[in-house]
């Protein structure tokens, strides 16, 4: 009697499972938010699941691109220190994340914003890559993905740029010299052309990776 109700109960989740599989996925639809850089000192997008590309503006807004869907969509405000926040926001059933995941195309946010007028810039995502930019902010930079890459050209930082990546390789360049940063860098099961610890430098230069390589390269200008 027990496997009867066992295999029943199976049976159920089964119809359940394949219930939510058949449904058709809400439609994602693309967005944008545009900022006056005047009025925002810092960005932070804390997201999963998402490829963050970063370009540079060219109307001197900031702007980000992004595709939403009533399932799936962004929490996008403005700090009362004048941070502009991005967070993902899911609306699902447990079904609901049963099936495929949305396309590549409606996983990437592209946040197009203007040279060396940002303070801060704060990026963290989940199984995608982050890309930068030839890019100046006045203060700090902080980079973070779990399962993806993160790639940049020639990042010129005010105080200090952190850098984290777990399953993925970090590379990329930094403007300035060696001397110009102290560097504390964290390696397991991967190469870094860094060294583990330096304390002479006026700027900070922190990276940690788990399972991926280091490759950062200075350049003077």
């Amino acid at each position: 009697m027990k496997k009867i109700i066992s295999l029943a109960l199976c049976l159920a989740l089964a119809c359940f499972a394949l219930t939510g599989c058949s449904g058709e996925a809400e439609p994602f639809v693309q967005e944008e938010y545009t900022a006056d850089p005047s009025q925002i000192q810092g960005i932070a997008i804390d997201v999963e699941d998402r490829q963050i590309d970063v370009s540079l503006s060219e109307d001197g807004q900031i702007h980000i691109l992004y595709s939403a869907s009533s399932e799936e969509s962004y929490d996008i405000a403005v700090s009362d220190e004048n941070v502009l926040t991005m967070t993902i926001v899911y609306n699902k059933d447990w079904t609901d994340y049963i099936g495929l995941k949305p396309s590549a195309e409606d996983r990437r946010i592209s946040v197009q914003v203007p040279d060396a007028l940002l303070d801060t810039l704060s990026l963290s995502t989940t199984n995608e890559d982050i890309s930068l930019p030839d890019l100046t902010v006045t203060g700090s930079i902080s980079l973070s993905s779990n399962g993806g890459n993160i790639n940049f050209e020639s990042l010129n930082v005010g105080s200090g740029l952190s850098l984290t990546a777990k399953n993925g390789n970090i590379s990329g360049t930094v403007a300035g010299s060696y001397d110009d940063f102290a560097i504390q860098t964290e390696i397991k099961k991967g190469e870094s052309n860094l060294p583990g610890d330096k304390e002479s430098g006026s700027k900070a230069l922190n990276v940690s990776c788990n399972n991926g390589d280091v490759n950062i390269e200075f350049v003077n200008e």
